[in-house]
């Protein structure tokens, strides 16, 4: 499916570039009319957002070739893995720290230890699928676990 005669860039194709810039002055009805015309099937509920990406991608795709087979044998390939439970165990959240990480924390005077497991987080014995939920437990009331920790995006400490 892929367009010999493209470099895979859509500079120098005006037409692209202009249906592209077009979608951001579209009323989210006459987006729904593209999508129809572009997929020949009725669009999703969902974001205008949404609508814009994914037609914006099927744009591109018309004009200048879609994914080459090899790629789309190696993500359907991925995706079967996916369905069987193979690769459940590889996504993880980047912020989470180590597992056997203790998260220590002062609060209203005691001081409160959360560890890090593979599969949640721990307090007093009691196991936690989120550090929300255990941070809930011991203030009684919802805090982001994250920031209740003072820790940043990538897991290191603010």
């Amino acid at each position: 499916m892929r367009n010999s005669r493209s470099n895979g860039s859509t500079a120098g194709r005006p037409d692209v570039l202009a249906e592209l810039m077009a979608l951001q002055e579209m009323s989210v009805a006459q987006l729904r009319e593209k999508w129809e015309a572009l997929f020949d099937a009725p669009a999703p509920n969902g974001s205008r957002g949404n609508l814009e990406l994914r037609l914006g991608y099927r744009i591109q795709e018309l004009a200048l070739g879609g994914l080459g087979r090899e790629t789309r044998r190696t993500l359907d390939v991925l995706a079967e893995e996916v369905a069987a439970g193979k690769l459940g165990g590889l996504v993880s959240d980047p912020r989470k720290p180590a597992p056997g990480t203790k998260l220590m924390r002062e609060w209203e005077g005691e001081e409160h230890v959360v560890t890090v497991l593979a599969d949640g987080f721990e307090w007093q014995g009691r196991r936690f699928k989120s550090l929300s939920a255990a941070v809930r437990a011991i203030t009684g009331v919802n805090w982001n676990g994250w920031r209740f920790f003072g820790l940043d995006r990538t897991g290191g400490v603010k």
